[in-house]
């Protein structure tokens, strides 16, 4: 299991049937900070401080969470009716894939 957030909805014709689709771009979640960057330490938590004052004050860039494409499908408007869930970009899911199956379970705020 893996999060996701839609990342973009995009209305396109179905190239088969002319009939309108979404194309739903999903791209896993992936925190770019790294734990081990500093030790735990007290230099460490100092170093630490002033890098977070900087990133607060505009002059670092904020570390923030890198998105890699994970899943892009085209369903028709019945097809997304089918789908049972609303998707909003930027609303993180999470992703199970098992058994030949696809599920996605919105995720709530604090988890």
């Amino acid at each position: 299991m893996g999060k996701v957030k839609v990342s973009r909805i995009s209305g396109v014709t179905d190239p088969l049937t002319g009939l309108p689709a979404k194309q739903i771009e999903l791209v896993e979640i992936r925190d770019s900070r790294r734990p081990e960057m500093f030790p735990a330490s007290d230099e460490a938590r100092v170093v630490q401080g002033m890098i977070s004052q900087l990133q607060s004050m505009g002059v670092m860039p904020q570390m923030r969470e890198v998105g890699y494409s994970k899943v892009i499908m085209t369903l028709t408007e019945s097809e997304y009716d089918m789908l049972g869930i609303r998707l909003d970009v930027n609303e993180v899911y999470e992703l199970e894939i098992r058994n030949g199956s696809i599920s996605l379970k919105k995720m709530t705020e604090g988890t």
